[in-house]
């Protein structure tokens, strides 16, 4: 029988930290999944020079601290109960830090796009096809081999005193314990790491340039790395010595915490990105897709990634007189509410404005640095509510393009288990479901990503299995199946929105042009 702590809660109790584009989130949950407590704490993005994206890991580090002992002083639980810490990041950071763990510069994030010429002249020596052999992934800039290189070419001082490249998760694991740790969801972001073993091919990563040395050996995201150090402990509440495992990438962990984890299952995430990912119980690689490990052993995941999906509507709403929604997309939740009212005041189709969701650059499956956004379709009775529909429909649309590529590159798709932050709009739930023709399920947890990292952590240190943990955590608390009529209406509007960018492409790449003239090399 489980122990009761004195706080009530049921023991053993598990958190789960999320470094998320926008800001930090930790839950803290009981051995049934219930959720005790919560916290978040916003950061800020740095744009140094078009196409230059940047997060300050420090920040990470503040926010993952800070929500950690927001947790631990709410009384919901007794801190001596807590079993396991499990942290997930966003993807494709290089973070330089020093032995010790200091960090020694903001990282560029995996919306920057400042390597694109350094993966175009690495491309005119190492062919495509045997990086995509290995790896299961294109080079592109969003990457953190690239990453790597720039700063070697661009920072120099910065990389001779680097000890570690560490991934998001990494560096705040490695804040708690003073270990360094690299594992194996987070392995796709470098090219020399062979994505059906987890293991450094030496030759690639010559043929790259890269020092594999310089990354730690990975891990399973389920192994414990450390323990919290006492200075930590003493910090945040915490008793010093609670483990703390690897972790994993914050898509992977999401589609774990929504319950996606058999092959053919699919999350469908909402937040700052926007995309999907499908369950595999083996590699596939495809250049147009996003291929990675899950984070649960064996299995794999074939992912879409927009570059702006909420970030769009976070946009948009700044633009357009909303500001509270731009400043975080963990607060403002009722804004939500707000926007979906004025979209809804307009049909489908938004009288025949198309918006294209490429507002830094784009990932799969364009793969299109200079891709740049757009609304089609203008007129003088355009509204603000247009505006908001076609921004819902456009990131819906991209979503439509990867599923249909990945369906092409022979995955299987039967319905979508939504995450994030647009799953508090029904009307973009249901406008999803429209667009892809699929039922969308949004699960009962709104915390799916760090509810799938405190997996993570009850799994490593024995408080059950994946099938367990799944079936006792992940309930769905709504439905929304396809409106065969508004479907009719986004067939016409997809195969419109499909024709913009091949059409709009040269004059996207001639703005790029002029917008970052002189500013590659910005710090």
């Amino acid at each position: 029988m489980a122990a009761t702590s004195r706080t009530g809660a049921s023991a053993p109790v598990y958190l789960g930290v999320d470094i998320g584009t926008s800001g930090a989130r930790a839950i803290a949950v009981d051995r049934t999944g219930r959720t005790l407590a919560t916290a978040d704490r916003p950061y800020s993005l740095h744009t140094p020079a078009p196409g230059h994206v940047e997060q300050d890991p420090n920040d990470w580090i503040a926010g993952a601290m800070a929500t950690i002992t927001e947790v631990c002083a709410s009384g919901a639980f007794d801190p001596a109960d807590v079993a396991g810490i499990g942290v997930d990041g966003q993807s494709w950071a290089c973070v330089p830090v020093d032995e010790t763990g200091a960090v020694l510069a903001r990282t560029p994030i995996w919306m920057d796009m400042r390597a694109q010429s350094i993966c175009d002249e690495t491309l005119s020596r190492v062919p495509a096809a045997t990086i995509l052999g290995v790896a299961g992934n294109r080079l592109s800039p969003s990457y953190s081999t690239a990453k790597m290189l720039w700063f070697e070419r661009h920072r120099p001082d910065v990389f001779a005193r680097t000890r570690w490249f560490l991934q998001c998760n990494s560096v705040v694991v490695m804040a708690l314990t003073g270990v360094a740790s690299q594992e194996h969801s987070q392995g796709y972001g470098w090219h020399f790491i062979d994505v059906a073993t987890g293991g450094v091919d030496h030759a690639l990563a010559a043929a790259l340039g890269c020092d594999p040395s310089r990354v730690p050996e990975a891990v399973e995201p389920t192994a414990v790395v450390g323990g919290v150090t006492p200075a930590v402990a003493r910090a945040t509440g915490l008793v010093a010595g609670t483990p703390v495992v690897a972790g994993g990438l914050d898509a992977a962990c999401g589609t774990l915490g929504a319950g996606v984890f058999r092959p053919g299952q699919t999350q469908e995430q909402g937040g700052q990105a926007g995309g999907m990912s499908i369950a595999l119980d083996a590699p596939v690689a495809d250049e147009r897709l996003i291929l990675s490990r899950h984070v649960v052993p064996g299995s794999w995941l074939l992912q879409g990634g927009t570059v702006a999906g909420s970030a769009s509507l976070a946009w948009l709403a700044r633009v357009a007189g909303a500001a509270e929604l731009a400043a975080s997309e963990h607060s403002g939740r009722g804004l939500y509410e707000e926007v979906s009212a004025l979209a809804a005041t307009v049909g489908p189709g938004a009288e025949g404005l198309v918006f294209l969701p490429y507002l830094s650059g784009e990932r799969s499956p364009l793969w299109d640095a200079d891709a740049r956004g757009a609304f089609v379709g203008l007129h003088l009775g355009t509204g603000r509510g247009h505006l908001y529909r076609a921004v819902m429909e456009g990131v819906a649309m991209a979503l439509r393009h990867n599923l249909e590529v990945a369906l092409a590159a022979g995955a299987g798709v039967t319905e979508l288990l939504a995450i994030g932050g647009a799953t508090r709009s029904p009307l973009w739930m249901q406008i999803k479901a429209d667009v892809t023709g699929l039922p969308v399920v949004v699960t009962a947890n709104p915390d799916a990503t760090p509810l799938g990292a405190a997996m993570l952590a009850a799994i490593g240190t024995g408080g059950g299995t994946v099938d367990d943990l799944v079936g006792d955590w992940v309930q769905r608390s709504a439905g929304y199946v396809p409106d065969p009529d508004t479907r009719a209406t986004y067939d016409r509007l997809y195969a419109v929105y499909a024709g913009l960018y091949p059409a709009l492409a040269p004059s996207m790449h001639a703005l790029a042009d002029l917008s970052r003239t002189g500013t590659e090399n910005a710090l």
